[in-house]
């Protein structure tokens, strides 16, 4: 997968080269191809397409998708957290997600695909979430463990889909003929989501279901929310409300 970005930069750079070299060129090109850089050490990866519909108006679309995987910069994520309950239930987490992105830009300058731009845009997403040992702790008699309680874990799946909207301000620049640069400054965004957590596995003793619906009721889920269902055959929690987010990134691409 790495290969396959590192040999797409790599083309980038070598048609920004050559293109000073030919004898025949073309600077009219209506189409602008961008790979988000910063991204790929998040394990994002994130390509958009822009084209010339305009005087200084451009309409383009975006594609992100990260590959199921541990959590990135887990470290970073381990100093930032600062409960450990909460840490030890995501630490062995593995995620995905996919995005898409259209948008409409208004170029501020004198040129299309160079200066300062507003884009209205629209983002539809679908996040993808598994824990394989989510931990909860059962009460059992003393007779059974001195503690008064034993650790059960069960395997959660979870997915959230979002559709959100916001603003996107950025700057373009024209590096050489071929080659451009696109920072996305800051694109806050707000809108709706929705979905589950879900594990499907047996829970025919009481105990153990309401230590169960009792741990689930009492994660702390920003912005959305929950509705806790644990029956004899599994646990399912819906998650519904507000969603909101911020676009950033840096971005280059290549005009034809």
């Amino acid at each position: 997968m790495r290969y396959t970005f590192t040999t797409l930069l790599s083309a980038i750079f070598f048609l920004s080269v050559t293109s000073a070299k030919a004898q025949v060129t073309n600077d009219t090109g209506k189409n602008l191809l961008k790979i988000n850089v910063p991204a790929i050490v998040l394990n994002n990866y994130s390509f958009q397409y822009e084209r010339v519909v305009g005087t200084k108006i451009t309409a383009g679309a975006g594609i992100r998708f990260m590959p199921k995987g541990k959590l990135p910069l887990k470290s970073i994520l381990e100093s930032v957290i600062d409960d450990d309950d909460t840490w030890n239930r995501i630490e062995n987490m593995k995620t995905s997600n996919f995005a898409f992105t259209p948008e409409v830009r208004f170029y501020l300058g004198q040129h299309v695909l160079r200066g300062f731009y507003v884009a209205p845009f629209a983002k539809i997403a679908r996040y993808t979430g598994e824990i394989p040992d989510f931990k909860y702790d059962v009460a059992v008699p003393a007779s059974a463990n001195p503690s008064g309680s034993i650790t059960k874990t069960i395997p959660i799946d979870g997915r959230l889909n979002t559709v959100t909207g916001g603003v996107l301000i950025g700057a373009q620049w024209k590096l050489s003929r071929l080659l451009y640069l696109d920072w996305w400054i800051l694109g806050p965004q707000y809108g709706r989501s929705k979905g589950h957590l879900e594990s499907k596995v047996d829970l025919s003793d009481e105990n153990e279901r309401k230590a169960l619906a009792d741990e689930l009721e009492g994660l702390d889920i920003p912005l959305v929310d929950t509705d806790v269902s644990v029956t004899s055959t599994g646990a399912r929690m819906d998650l519904k409300g507000p969603w909101t987010g911020v676009r950033a990134g840096i971005n280059l691409g290549v005009r034809f």
